[in-house]
């Protein structure tokens, strides 16, 4: 009987980037065992199946700078949907490295890599996969809890900070990535990738870039797609339109009619209109600590009188906003946030 080794068939299954992966073998034990970074894996040298990329507002996580790469199985293809929306082919996989800067002052003086962590698209939807980094900087193993990392450095203003970062397990990544019932990416939508990245060869516009590599399909010349602003770029955006974008990123996960947080009434996505959604005049669902004795969601004018902000604000775990993915308040973020809210028109609310 002849066999299909025999025939000249192979039965193995794909099993890396030039070939695509196996993906019943996700995830896989390592991080060098993608076998898509070159060199040194904490020089995020991206080899030539891997495309950096990066967004015009990020989700704010206790500080950490982040690498971000994306790889796309040979042959297959991004479909642009919408503005907000891209469909990624199955085996599509996501990296995102998070790193504190030793000295934010100069980035020479190297860095630290705490966490990778990994979204992998399988046939039957996404799931995502953390990798914790070692001393030495050397590697990064998968690991399914999460839990408390030291972390220290120098800000730009020259003084230590210390924090203790959180690295979420699984169940929590999840509450953050599931929008309706399936497991989504949260950052690349094309009108957050709307921007230019500094390639290797050159400055480029992202979503051309992954048009020209054959990875994007039935994509708009991206002049015609808006950018979100960038929160902290005033040359990007009206407060108003940076404040939402920062809100959009970082709260409406959860805050959107399809996100867990639904039954709150709140909702902080881009596409809402409604300013009773919105917060501005909104109760709360429940009163209690998470309101701080508040009544309103937004007050306009009074940003000390919002609920939305006392979240913000707060460190504690059943008070603070977003209630996943940080620990420190966002002193930066919080500061547009109030300058918004205080510049809207006084109202009296009921």
């Amino acid at each position: 009987m002849l066999t299909a080794l025999a025939l000249g068939f192979s039965c193995a299954k794909p099993s890396g980037p030039g070939d695509g992966f196996d993906l019943q073998s996700l995830p896989l034990e390592k991080l060098s065992d993608y076998q898509l970074f070159e060199g040194a894996l904490a020089d995020f040298q991206a080899g030539p199946y891997l495309l950096p990329y990066d967004l015009n507002t990020p989700l704010f996580s206790d500080y950490a700078e982040k690498a971000r790469f994306l790889y796309i199985p040979p042959s297959e293809r991004i479909i642009y949907q919408d503005e907000a929306t891209l469909d990624f082919p199955v085996g599509t996989l996501m990296f995102k490295n998070f790193y504190f800067l030793l000295d934010e002052r100069d980035p020479a003086l190297g860095k630290r890599v705490i966490e990778t962590r990994v979204l992998a698209r399988l046939e039957d939807g996404w799931r995502a996969y953390s990798y914790l980094w070692n001393e030495a900087q050397t590697e990064a193993t998968y690991r399914v809890t999460g839990g408390p990392v030291a972390v220290s450095w120098i800000q730009q203003d020259g003084t230590d900070r210390s924090i203790q970062y959180i690295i979420p397990n699984q169940v929590e990544c999840q509450n953050c990535h599931q929008i309706g019932e399936p497991l989504l990416p949260l950052g690349p939508k094309p009108r957050n990738l709307n921007r230019n990245f500094d390639y290797p060869e050159g400055s480029q516009n992202q979503l051309e870039k992954w048009e020209e590599k054959g990875w994007l399909e039935s994509a708009p010349d991206p002049g015609s797609v808006t950018p979100m602003a960038t929160w902290d770029d005033p040359t990007s955006g009206t407060l108003e339109d940076r404040a939402r974008a920062y809100l959009d990123v970082n709260c409406a996960h959860c805050h959107r009619p399809e996100g867990d947080a639904d039954n709150s009434g709140l909702f902080l996505n881009l596409e809402n209109d409604n300013l009773t959604a919105l917060g501005f005049c909104k109760p709360p669902v429940a009163a209690g600590g998470g309101s701080g004795e508040f009544q309103f969601g937004i007050v306009p004018g009074k940003p000390d009188s919002s609920i939305l902000v006392y979240r913000m604000e707060a460190t504690g775990i059943e008070i603070r906003m977003p209630e996943t993915g940080r620990s420190e308040v966002h002193e930066e973020g919080v500061a547009l946030i109030r300058d918004w809210i205080s510049s809207l028109t006084p109202e009296g609310c009921p």
